[in-house]
C-alpha cells in the first residue's frame, strides 16, 4: 500500500511539473486557436450581412416609389398610392428576406396630438395593404407615425408631399426564434419552408419577432 502512495504522489509531481511554466506554453493541441477563428468568421458574415442591407435598401429606393402621399386629413390610399405599393410588393416577393419599416407623417395643419394618430392610420393602411398584396406582417419590424415632426416642405400650410407614408429595408429575415419548437420556432420553419428560402442565417434565444 505504501509503494502504491508513493507512486501515486510521484505521478502527481510529474503532472504539476509538466504544467509549470506560462499559461499556454504547452499549447500545443490542433483545435487551439479555433474559438479565434469562429469569431472572425462571425465578424465576415456579420459585416457581409450589413453590407447586402445596404445593397438591397438601395436597390428598394432605385427600383420602387417608396413613398406615397395622402389628401388633406385622409388616410385612405388613392390610385397613385395603390400602384406605388404594387411595385413595393413585387420587389418584397422578389427580396424574401426582407424586413421593412412603414413610418406614416402629416403636414402641421391641426394640433400634434391629432397628426401622430393621422400618420399612424396613414402607416396602417399601407401595411394592410401590403398583407393584401401577399407580403407577410411578419416581415414588418415596425410601424410607426412621427406626425407632423418631420416635413419635407417647411410650412404651416397644407403641403401634400408632408402627408406621406415611407417604407424602407430595415433588415434581413431570421428563420428561427427562441431555442425550441414552442410554436414560434415552428411557424417560421414552416413559412421559410414554403416560400423555398430555407437558408438558416442566425439562431438567437433573445430574439422575438
Amino acid at each position: 500500500m505504501r509503494n502504491l502512495i508513493h507512486v501515486s504522489l510521484f505521478s502527481t509531481a510529474l503532472a504539476l511539473s509538466a504544467c509549470a511554466g506560462p499559461l499556454g506554453e504547452h499549447a500545443t493541441s490542433p483545435f487551439y486557436g479555433q474559438a479565434t477563428q469562429a469569431n472572425f468568421e462571425a465578424q465576415d458574415a456579420y459585416n457581409l450581412s450589413n453590407e447586402r442591407l445596404l445593397d438591397l435598401a438601395r436597390e428598394f429606393s432605385a427600383n420602387t416609389q417608396d413613398t406615397v402621399t395622402f389628401a388633406f386629413n385622409r388616410s385612405n390610399l388613392d390610385s397613385a398610392a395603390r400602384q406605388a405599393l404594387d411595385g413595393q410588393a413585387k420587389w418584397l416577393k422578389a427580396n424574401a428576406d426582407v424586413r421593412m419599416t412603414i413610418v406614416g407623417h402629416a403636414d402641421k395643419v391641426g394640433s400634434e396630438r391629432y397628426n401622430d394618430r393621422l400618420g399612424l392610420r396613414r402607416a396602417r393602411n399601407v401595411v394592410a395593404y401590403l398583407a393584401r398584396r401577399g407580403i407577410s406582417r411578419k416581415r414588418l419590424d415596425a410601424v410607426e407615425s412621427r406626425g407632423e415632426r418631420e416635413p419635407v416642405v417647411q410650412t404651416e400650410q397644407r403641403e401634400r408631399r408632408n402627408r406621406r407614408a415611407i417604407t424602407t429595408v430595415a433588415g434581413l429575415q431570421r428563420n428561427y426564434v427562441g431555442t425550441g419548437l414552442d410554436g414560434e420556432v415552428a411557424q417560421r420553419v414552416y413559412d421559410t419552408y414554403q416560400s423555398g428560402n430555407f437558408d438558416v442565417t442566425e439562431a438567437e434565444s433573445s430574439d422575438v419577432n
